[in-house]
């Protein structure tokens, strides 16, 4: 007998297309197009799992499961969130709400999937074991297979860090003992040379993981790590990651393909560094910050010529007049540490 899901979710291209994709897999789908709808529907079908978006009209996801959490039938309906909110602030709201699992938009299909299978798992591990304990269900959940729950369990189960501007989370040469998540702020990797000049090797923003190290070998840091702006970072042992890994093969996947993405990252910046001339390591620069940095209401990043200039690999004295440049060509403005982008389809097409 195929499993139901109730899917919320008022954008109707999503809904649809979601609907069809479930309704493949095998799964008998009940949609509502708004959260007053889907609690209605929640109740009288009673699904197997819930999937629900959060911004809605009328009714708003984190209202859907209060309204559910409130029921004594429908409160132990697995709740998966569906949404494009991707602030740990939002997602944490989600989670202390009862939630059980949250994907991002977009997100992949064997992601979904998979999501939906852990949920259903765990309800029958748990009728079959008559046990309510969270803890002891820790590894059989999907939250802890695959990087969204990985990000779950650091954020509820690792030690939180707060940061000051400029401040170093990890000196070159230190024990690399913890494996962290960008909170909130941002997160910079750097190296020195002989002579003390900076070279970043990577930005991070919330959401991004830094500190990988070798798992087998207690090998230290080979990079400082540093806070951009006010940070806050969590971070859990690397030997309890090691034991995460060793019992959820496709979590370990899905952190090497991260890893992987990670290094064609850094082999790109190592030839813009290399071959690229200063007009488009500057320009590839700033679109690098643009993508990584929040912005204001008017559409600025914040951010230091020096660590531009450690990104792109040249002096800041030199970044400042490319900088300069832009600024009369009309590609950017420029005041105090705000830069903005004027024209991004010139900028591009120099980068």
């Amino acid at each position: 007998m195929s499993k139901k899901v109730l899917l919320i979710e008022d954008d109707t291209v999503l809904r649809e297309n979601t609907a069809e994709l479930l309704e493949l897999s095998n799964y008998e789908v009940i949609t509502a197009s708004n959260g007053k709808k889907g609690v209605t529907m929640a109740k009288k079908h009673l699904p197997d799992v819930i999937i629900c978006d959060i911004m809605m009209p009328e009714l708003d996801g984190y209202g859907v499961l209060e309204s559910l959490f409130d029921n004594d039938i429908t409160k132990s309906i697995p709740f998966i969130f569906l949404s494009a909110k991707t602030e740990r602030k939002d997602i944490r709201q989600g989670m202390e709400l009862g939630a059980d699992d949250y994907l991002t938009k977009p997100y992949e299909e064997s992601e979904l999937i998979g999501a939906i299978e852990s949920r259903l798992a765990k309800v029958e591990i748990l009728r079959e074991s008559g046990k309510k304990d969270r803890a002891d269900m820790q590894l059989f959940e999907d939250g802890i297979r695959n990087l969204n729950g990985l990000k779950n369990y650091i954020y509820d189960e690792g030690e939180e860090f707060s940061h000051a501007q400029g401040e170093i989370i990890y000196n070159e040469g230190n024990n690399s003992n913890w494996v962290y998540l960008v909170l909130s702020g941002i997160v910079k990797t750097h190296k020195l040379d002989e002579r003390g000049k900076e070279l970043i090797t990577g930005i991070y923003k919330p959401d991004d993981f830094f500190g990988f190290t070798c798992f087998t070998d207690n090998i230290p840091y080979n990079e400082y790590a540093t806070a951009i702006e006010n940070t806050m970072v969590a971070g859990i042992p690397k030997q309890r990651l090691k034991q995460i890994l060793e019992e959820n093969h496709k979590l370990v996947l899905e952190l090497v393909r991260l890893l992987a993405e990670n290094l064609s990252d850094i082999k790109e910046q190592l030839l813009q560094m290399a071959y690229g001339s200063v007009r488009k390591k500057t320009a590839h620069t700033i679109l690098k910050f643009d993508e990584k940095l929040q912005k204001d209401g008017e559409g600025n990043i914040h951010i230091l010529r020096s660590d531009l200039a450690g990104v792109a690999g040249m002096a800041t004295e030199t970044l400042i007049r490319t900088l300069s440049d832009f600024k009369k060509e009309g590609l950017i403005s420029i005041e105090d540490r705000n830069i903005r982008i004027l024209d991004k389809e010139r900028l591009c097409r120099i980068s």
